[in-house]
């Protein structure tokens, strides 16, 4: 099925979560990618600075995010004309979901210096692979909402992979995706594109997510180079490089829990 969008406003800082939103293991809780998008649509925004371009956001899972309407409230935490902090929380049913932070910094007149882009060359989308996904997944939500493609690695097999995502449907309708919406909307997606154990046996979910741009990505697909490590002791960490068709544009980590179901 095809949603129009994955919100829809509803006023005063409030959206209706619609099914596109659902993830994989449970349909009445959404996928952290879009709420996370959500959130650095709303930081982008909020008194902003012209030139001013959203460089890192870091959001907190506080608890699973219902397939509900939710109350976005955002300040600023350090106004400046080259870097402003900002500061975002979700809420569903009068609970705090999510946290978000995000640091804006100002993009010069006159560019930077820019480092070589030391990451291994990918194969486009175009030559990518349309994914198996796992037997048990909820597949009418977030999965089905993008379009994704395999370069290497699996979903449904243990191990890094690469993997080419874009959305099907806009984040609110009638406006674009843009890219640290993108990135954040794809982000979340690391650790199970590179899954290490076992979805039947084991649970591993991510506590939060962070996302780090030295550029803003360009085009529709972003690029997930994947990597997962569990430790001993119940914890893990899912690692990305972000990268558009032109090359490298950020990385983004996530903390994992880990334990049997």
């Amino acid at each position: 099925m095809t949603y129009e969008a994955f919100y829809e406003p509803a006023g005063a800082g409030r959206f209706a979560a619609t099914p596109a939103t659902a993830g994989p293991w449970d349909p009445a809780a959404q996928h952290a990618g879009p709420p996370s998008a959500l959130l650095a649509r709303a930081l982008a925004a909020h008194e902003a600075v012209d030139g001013q371009l959203l460089s890192r956001v870091t959001v907190d899972i506080l608890r699973p995010v219902p397939v509900a309407e939710l109350t976005l409230r955002v300040r600023t935490l350090r106004a400046g004309r080259r870097v402003t902090l900002v500061e975002g929380i979700a809420e569903a049913g009068g609970q705090e979901v999510l946290h978000a932070r995000g640091w804006r910094i100002i993009a010069p007149a006159e560019p930077t210096p820019a480092t070589p882009d030391d990451g291994p060359a990918v194969p486009g989308p175009d030559s990518g692979t349309e994914p198996e996904l796992w037997a048990t997944a909820h597949t009418d939500g977030y999965l089905s909402s993008m379009q994704w493609r395999v370069v290497s690695g699996a979903f449904a097999e243990p191990g890094p992979a690469r993997v080419w995502a874009r959305p099907r449907i806009p984040l609110v309708p009638d406006e674009p995706v843009r890219p640290a919406e993108l990135a954040l909307l794809v982000a979340d997606s690391g650790s199970g594109v590179s899954a290490r154990l076992d979805l039947a046996r084991w649970l591993f979910v991510n506590v939060d997510l962070t996302v780090t741009l030295h550029r803003p990505p360009r085009g529709e697909w972003l690029l997930l180079d994947s990597a997962t490590t569990i430790g001993p002791h119940g914890s893990g960490l899912a690692a990305s490089r972000l990268a558009d068709l032109d090359g490298t544009v950020g990385e983004a980590l996530q903390t994992l829990v880990v334990a049997p179901r």
